[in-house]
């Protein structure tokens, strides 16, 4: 174990060397270098603020980040790419004037002097992030080196964004990120807006093959740290009883599962196919959004964002006194500001559906209001304007 950690340390070493040898070659000036969930999605602000530029036609060259696994979904929508730490990929990073990411680099990839480096992020936080944590569950790591390289990450970022001044308070302390914040809302909730309309939602029913008199309800959990297989091996148990769902809404709804991106293992859902279905692949949650009536969620940021629609969010959080205390923290009183009811069990939680299509957000309507203020209030369907107009001088093609 030893020599195979000396191995790979030594190639860490010689590809940072050739990295920063290949940035002394001349810049490209108009190259903008996308990479969103580190090479494994298309999605996310990335996603909007690349297709944003796209359509206005804007005079830069436009590639993308890619895994090689996750290859075919570029080409499928005829996204130029790049492979992840392929020889072009360190001759195009180095030389690129503009990166946009929406997580971590390696700790080994040094961005160059003339590279400008938007770090978008990807989520209003509940749980604490880094400094803030009191301990880090994720295996293979402590604390200190966690934040240490993740510091050491921050410390290159010439631009973050943030959806919200509350985001914005917590990203300068947790990141220790001390220049230029982007508070302009998400790029990515713009679609929220521009689209949430009726035709666009029976579009997207007919795409998910869902007949248009169903209800849709979205299942999109979080990843809990300490539940995994190994390093970056996450693991989940689902904890929705799926038999007493069918014999609920199972003839009038359709479940949509939509696990973490961190989750390595698939859920075997065959025996549901009727009445559920594992969207855990599918890179736009935005169109599950859209398509949803309802988020059933836990501690995971996707609530941030579904608030924007004004849809009714139920937290279906069986673990929450260890979530909350052993696991991770929070910043605020979850109990207290939910927009939503709190439930642990299958039989809670079908009892709340039950309730908001009888009634709407009901009880809720106040709660559901103040949160929308506090963090939904720069979300007007106009922030990858905002942020493309700030960080890219170059407007539109001659």
């Amino acid at each position: 174990m030893l020599k195979r950690l000396k191995r790979i340390n030594a190639v860490q070493m010689l590809t940072r060397f050739v990295f920063w040898l290949v940035a002394k070659l001349p810049v490209n000036e108009r190259l903008v270098m996308f990479e969103s969930y580190s090479g494994k999605q298309y999605s996310c602000n990335p996603r909007a603020i690349y297709e944003y530029m796209r359509e206005q036609k804007m005079d830069y060259t436009l590639i993308w980040s890619v895994k090689k696994q996750h290859e075919r979904l570029f080409e499928e929508n005829g996204v130029r790419y790049v492979r992840r730490l392929s020889l072009q990929w360190f001759l195009l990073m180095a030389r690129a004037k503009f990166w946009v990411i929406n997580s971590r680099m390696p700790n080994w990839v040094p961005k160059p002097v003339h590279t400008v480096y938007v770090q978008t992020w990807h989520g209003t936080p509940l749980k604490k992030l880094v400094a803030d944590m009191t301990d880090v569950k994720m295996p293979g790591v402590t604390k200190q080196a966690y934040v240490k390289h993740f510091h050491a990450e921050s410390s290159h970022w010439d631009y973050l964004i943030s959806p919200n001044r509350y985001s914005s308070d917590i990203f300068r302390r947790a990141f220790q990120f001390k220049k230029e914040m982007l508070e302009t809302g998400y790029p990515r909730n713009d679609v929220l807006t521009t689209k949430s309309h009726p035709d666009a939602i029976a579009a997207l029913k007919k795409k998910f093959a869902i007949s248009t008199d169903k209800k849709v309800f979205l299942y999109a959990p979080t990843w809990r740290d300490d539940e995994h297989a190994g390093p970056g091996a996450y693991t989940f148990q689902l904890q929705i009883d799926l038999d007493t769902f069918r014999e609920t809404y199972g003839a009038r709804a359709v479940l949509l599962v939509k696990l973490h991106s961190f989750i390595s293992e698939k859920l075997d859902l065959s025996s549901y196919n009727d009445c559920v279905k594992d969207v855990s692949t599918y890179y736009d949650i935005n169109e599950l959004y859209l398509v949803s009536d309802m988020l059933i969620t836990d501690y995971s940021s996707v609530f941030f964002d579904y608030a924007n629609l004004g849809r009714p969010i139920i937290f279906f959080t069986y673990d929450l006194e260890r979530y909350r205390d052993e696991v991770r923290g929070f910043y605020f009183s979850l109990e207290e500001e939910a927009p939503g009811p709190i439930v642990r069990t299958t039989e809670a939680l079908l009892a709340a559906i039950g309730r908001f299509e009888e009634e709407g957000l009901g009880l809720y309507e106040d709660a559901y209001t103040r949160f929308q203020e506090k963090f939904c209030a720069l979300e007007d369907g106009q922030a990858t304007k905002r942020v493309v107009e700030r960080v890219f001088p170059y407007k539109g093609a001659e």
